[in-house]
């Protein structure tokens, strides 16, 4: 596993967000990152993909079927079902 010690993980996180492009950036795999941030206790990023979801949700609400929002945003059916299930249910405990 890459020497990485708590601290430079805590920055890299800030910068570059997810755990598969601090792993690009040493070689090692998405995985590796996930269990280096375990074993220091380091949250994972909450809203990485924040954006993407709302944009998903957006263009399902507009009419887009979830099989194509899967091709455009490169996420299996039941991903992206998922991501608008969780959305429709923020939206019922905000009301």
């Amino acid at each position: 596993m890459a020497r990485i010690s708590k601290g430079q993980l805590d920055k890299l996180q800030k910068k570059y967000i997810t755990d598969e492009a601090i792993g690009k950036l040493f070689g090692i795999s998405r995985q590796a990152v996930h269990q280096l941030r375990n074993k220091y206790g380091i949250a994972p990023v909450g809203d990485k993909h924040r954006e993407r979801n709302e944009e998903i949700n957006r263009s399902y609400g507009q009419g887009i079927s979830g099989t194509k929002l899967s091709k455009k945003f490169k996420l299996s059916i039941s991903q992206t079902y998922r991501i608008i299930t969780l959305y429709k249910g923020k939206k019922a405990k905000k009301k």
